[in-house]
């Protein structure tokens, strides 16, 4: 009975009515007055304090002001992070492909190649074969094509003469050969004796990749020219260009010299190199 009294005696103070006057200081004239009950106060502050905390929770969630709250990452710098995870991820890709690229100058520095051996019988046999497999007869269709491009290549002329002569090799220097281009003995070069100081030239025009001393061949020049061509010039007495110079056909590049390990005399050792492969220079240079 008693707990029943307590709990109708705590009911009535919630639900008892209280008056909220807002009076004038100086006439105490009546401004304002609301009626309120223990229960409605309490549930407007639970709703007030619902709808702020919810608000809040809206404000830093969909705002730019969560980059202030500790914990919250920043936009800007998740954005930043990804762009530079992207350019670190390409500038390991370059690496790795410079990495390739000196390499492959390495063993044109150290005549580290290997020959392939292949029957020259047995592939132009298989070419025969395939070509008499092969219907050559032309259609229609081609013979109007060949046909047209013999008009247009008619007057044509200057322009296939300067495409056909655009690309020149130039002998480095003049001399006497004394020793021969020979993959057996991986001498993937030739040798042009030359008096002291005589001035190296650059075969074609292109950029200078390489310019230092080695211990082995002295002052060293290596430069990339169009078509995959690279060009090496060894034992220099002294070079005139720096790696990343623009050089053209017949361009001083170095001093003719007896310099590094692996020389006898005043010579200039001349390698020509496409596409990772050595190349007989005597083929397309007269050094007489």
């Amino acid at each position: 009975m008693a707990k029943k009294k307590k709990e109708k005696k705590f009911a009535k103070k919630l639900l008892h009515k209280y008056r909220l006057v807002i009076l004038n200081e100086d006439t105490f004239e009546e401004r304002f007055a609301i009626k309120l009950t223990r229960l409605n106060v309490f549930v407007i502050v639970a709703l007030s304090t619902i709808l702020l905390i919810t608000g809040t929770i809206l404000l830093i969630a969909f705002t730019s002001l969560r980059e202030y709250i500790p914990g919250y990452s920043s936009t800007a710098l998740k954005k930043q992070a990804t762009e530079l995870n992207y350019k670190t991820d390409s500038l390991q890709q370059v690496i790795h492909m410079n990495e390739r690229y000196f390499e492959s100058i390495k063993k044109v520095l150290t005549g580290d190649v290997k020959t392939v051996d292949f029957n020259k019988d047995s592939i132009i046999e298989a070419v025969n074969k395939d070509l008499n497999d092969i219907n050559l007869t032309p259609s229609k269709e081609d013979s109007l094509l060949r046909e047209r491009v013999d008009k247009e290549d008619k007057y044509n002329l200057f322009e296939s003469a300067i495409s056909a002569s655009n690309f020149v090799l130039f002998p480095p220097v003049n001399g006497t050969i004394s020793e021969e281009y020979n993959v057996k003995d991986k001498h993937y070069a030739v040798d042009i004796v030359v008096a002291k100081d005589t001035p190296v030239k650059a075969t074609a025009d292109g950029t200078v990749i390489f310019a230092e001393w080695t211990a082995e061949t002295g002052y060293v020049v290596i430069i990339e020219h169009t078509y995959e061509l690279i060009s090496v010039y060894k034992h220099n007495a002294s070079i005139t260009k720096q790696q990343g110079d623009l050089v053209k056909a017949g361009e001083v590049i170095a001093m003719a010299g007896n310099t590094g390990q692996f020389t006898t005399g005043p010579h200039l050792h001349f390698e020509l190199w496409n596409r990772g492969y050595p190349v007989n220079p005597t083929n397309f240079i007269d050094f007489k």
